[in-house]
């Protein structure tokens, strides 16, 4: 049964972080928010296993704050 990958494994982290930047230069908050959920869904369909989808998901909760205790902006 495949796993979730968690360990460094991207080929060049770098240009990729600069990609994703670059694929939302100029768009507002909603266009945005619309390219991350299309992303996710084509980066889903090609990981294929719900087995590690939901590894991936509950990695990615586990690291977000819940409304009611994030970092208030002061």
């Amino acid at each position: 049964m495949p796993h979730l990958i968690t360990t460094p494994h991207l080929d060049a982290p770098d240009d990729f972080y600069e990609a994703l930047i670059d694929a939302h230069a100029g768009l507002d908050s909603a266009a945005s928010h619309a390219l991350n959920a299309r992303l996710v869904l084509l980066l889903a369909n090609h990981i294929g296993s719900l087995a590690v989808l939901r590894e991936a998901l509950a990695a990615a909760r586990a690291d977000a704050a819940p409304a009611d205790r994030a970092p208030s902006a002061t």
